[in-house]
C-alpha cells in the first residue's frame, strides 16, 4: 500500500461529492489509500486550505459555489489559486458545467490546473481514468475542454504497434470482424486487444466508433 493521499473535495452538491468518493474508493483497489476532507462552499474550502494542520496532495473544486466574500473567495477558481499559493505541490482538479470557450481558456491560462473537467463529459470510468493520469503526474482535460482549447492533451497511452494498427483500421471503416485481414492475430486475440485498448483509453463500454473518437481526442491517430 502506498502512502495515504490527502484529498480535499469542495462542491455544494452532496451527491457529487459522494460520486467523487466512490471513484476514489474504486481507484484505491490499485493500491492507493485516500484520506478525504470535504466541504460544501467556498468558506469551508478556504478554512480547510488555510488550516496549518492540513496538507493536501490532491484537491477537487467545483467552480460555481456559494462565495466567501469576506475573504474574496467567490468561486472554485479562487480556491484553486489559493491552493497553488498555500500548497504548490497539490494537484488541483477543477470541475464545472461551464463550456464557454473564453471561460475555459481563461481557466487553463490563469490557473493551469492538473485537471479540468466539464461535468457533462464525465462518466464514472472516465473519472477514475482522470485520477489515474493526474496521480501519474500528467494533466487531464475532458473532451470538451480539449476541443475548446484546440490541442491534444499529453497522453501516455502505452499502446504497441498492433494496438495502434487496430485503431487505425477501425478509423478507416474496417468492420471489427474483418480486422483479421489486416492484423496478424486470431479473432479472439484481436477482440481481447480491443477490450484492453478501451480500458486504457477510459472508454471500456463503448462501440468501435466511440473507441476511434476517443483515440482521436487523445492524439493517438
Amino acid at each position: 500500500m502506498k502512502s495515504p493521499i490527502n484529498v480535499l473535495i469542495v462542491d455544494d452538491h452532496p451527491f457529487i461529492i459522494q460520486a467523487y468518493r466512490n471513484a476514489l474508493n474504486k481507484y484505491s483497489e490499485q493500491g492507493y489509500e485516500f484520506t478525504v476532507t470535504q466541504a460544501g462552499d467556498c468558506k469551508a474550502g478556504y478554512e480547510a486550505i488555510t488550516d496549518p494542520k492540513n496538507d493536501f496532495q490532491m484537491a477537487m473544486f467545483d467552480i460555481s459555489m456559494p462565495e466567501y466574500a469576506e475573504k474574496g473567495i467567490r468561486s472554485g477558481e479562487d480556491l484553486a489559486m489559493l491552493m497553488h499559493e498555500t500548497m504548490p505541490e497539490c494537484k488541483v482538479i477543477l470541475l464545472t458545467m461551464h463550456s464557454e470557450t473564453e471561460k475555459v481558456n481563461n481557466i487553463v491560462r490563469n490557473i493551469n490546473p492538473s485537471g479540468l473537467i466539464i461535468k457533462n463529459d464525465i462518466t464514472f470510468d472516465e473519472l477514475i481514468f482522470a485520477m489515474d493520469r493526474i496521480l501519474h503526474d500528467e494533466n487531464y482535460y475532458s473532451q470538451t475542454v480539449i476541443k475548446l482549447i484546440g490541442h491534444k492533451q499529453n497522453f501516455d497511452h502505452n499502446l504497441d504497434t498492433i494496438d495502434t494498427q487496430i485503431i487505425y483500421q477501425l478509423s478507416k471503416g474496417v468492420p471489427g470482424n474483418e480486422l483479421i485481414k489486416y492484423i496478424p492475430l486470431s479473432p479472439n486475440s484481436i477482440e481481447n486487444r480491443k477490450a484492453k485498448i478501451k480500458i486504457t483509453l477510459g472508454v471500456e463500454y463503448c462501440s468501435d466508433e466511440e473507441l476511434v473518437e476517443a483515440a482521436k481526442e487523445k492524439g493517438i491517430i
